[in-house]
């Protein structure tokens, strides 16, 4: 059973309360009755009724507040000493803990003892969350670091060798080599557009220009647009069943959203091939479906493909996969919308993205539930 710590530092100061008035009533009790029975026995001998009485009043009364205050001392000794232990010992174990985190090292943990039992226990179980987190993020940083290089030195290193080879008259600047060196330079600038863009959407400062979308029209704008690159990979694009349903939404970033899709079905998508869209009606959102019956994607890879840079192994071909940020990209965006994306597919039989999205008439329910 949890309790919390101010539940158990009361429960100590009630019994530090009783132990003083317990042995301040013993020391009274005991100190009254000792000086009564002097006092008895100086009766039979003496007459000074008055002056014995007093005397020994004065002193039981002395010798009680002596003792209690002795006896209240050591127990605040006891207590204070278990209690300072009890608190500081985890908060310097924390302190500890998060200077190590401060110099770099992030696979550092605090010990814990099964469930949290009090706010100290809470907090440990938070800095352990905290340092996995810092440690996941570390090794993002890491991986997004040697992505970014990877994807920045390969057309570099192509663009370096057309220029030496023209340069020392071993190619003659045709436009085809013209070409070739232009649609490098076409990736480097879509990178880095692509890098600006998911910073920019991460951005605490992002927002987005809402407003009542049909959902069919921003699909089909998008659909217009890229018919011809599918009829010329001769892929078949095709729209399903869907629902006349609208949404809270920035229009062009929902285009964006749906162009990075249907890119990326194109891009894994053989020719004779199809990519389908259909979309249904769920409780108070949207859910489309976009179907491809291109390679698929291995189960291993499949939970990361919305990853910053990351690209299926066999597909890890420049013209082909892209620079591994449209995925990414999309699902920000959708996050954004306060939807969530997800994919199934299996390897050699296609692929299915899923996007959920929230009506416009639940948005508008939320806001109303929030302000009463």
């Amino acid at each position: 059973m949890k309790s919390s710590l101010s539940f158990r530092l009361s429960i100590l100061l009630v019994i530090y309360t009783g132990a003083i008035l317990v042995i301040a009533s013993i020391a009274i009790i005991n100190a009254t009755h000792y000086h009564f029975q002097l006092y008895g026995n100086e009766m039979a001998e003496s007459h000074h009724t008055a002056k014995l009485l007093n005397s020994h009043l004065e002193q039981a009364i002395i010798q009680s507040i002596g003792l209690t205050i002795g006896g209240a001392f050591i127990i605040t000794l006891i207590l204070s000493i278990y209690i300072a232990r009890r608190i500081s010992s985890p908060l310097i174990s924390m302190r500890n803990l998060t200077l190590v985190m401060a110099r770099g090292k992030r696979d550092v943990r605090l010990p814990l003892k099964g469930a949290p039992k009090d706010e100290l226990d809470e907090l440990a179980a938070s800095i352990n969350h905290l340092a996995e987190q810092l440690e996941q993020q570390e090794q993002l940083r890491i991986a997004m670091t040697e992505n970014i290089a990877h994807e920045l030195r390969t057309p570099l290193t192509t663009l370096n060798s057309y220029l030496a080879s023209i340069q020392d008259g071993v190619w003659e600047p045709t436009p085809e080599r013209i070409q070739s060196s232009r649609e490098e330079i076409f990736r480097l600038t879509q990178l880095v557009q692509e890098l600006e863009e998911l910073q920019m959407f991460n951005s605490s400062e992002f927002s987005l220009s809402r407003k009542k979308v049909p959902v069919q029209r921003s699909i089909e704008q998008v659909m217009d647009l890229m018919r011809p690159s599918f009829k010329q990979h001769e892929i078949q694009l095709s729209l399903g069943h869907l629902p006349d349903a609208t949404i809270l939404a920035d229009e062009s970033r929902l285009v964006q959203i749906w162009t990075n899709i249907l890119s990326n079905a194109l891009k894994f998508t053989p020719k004779g091939g199809i990519v389908r869209l259909d979309g249904k009606i769920m409780a108070d959102s949207i859910l489309i479906t976009i179907t491809d019956s291109g390679i698929g994607i291995p189960p291993k890879d499949l939970t990361h493909i919305f990853e910053r840079f990351y690209r299926v192994e066999k597909s890890r071909n420049r013209k082909m996969g892209g620079g591994g940020l449209g995925l990414a990209i999309t699902k920000t965006l959708v996050g954004r919308h306060a939807g969530q994306v997800w994919a199934e597919s299996k390897e050699g039989e296609g692929t299915q993205i899923y996007v959920e999205l929230p009506l416009a008439q639940s948005k508008i329910k939320n806001s109303l539930d929030n302000i009463g």
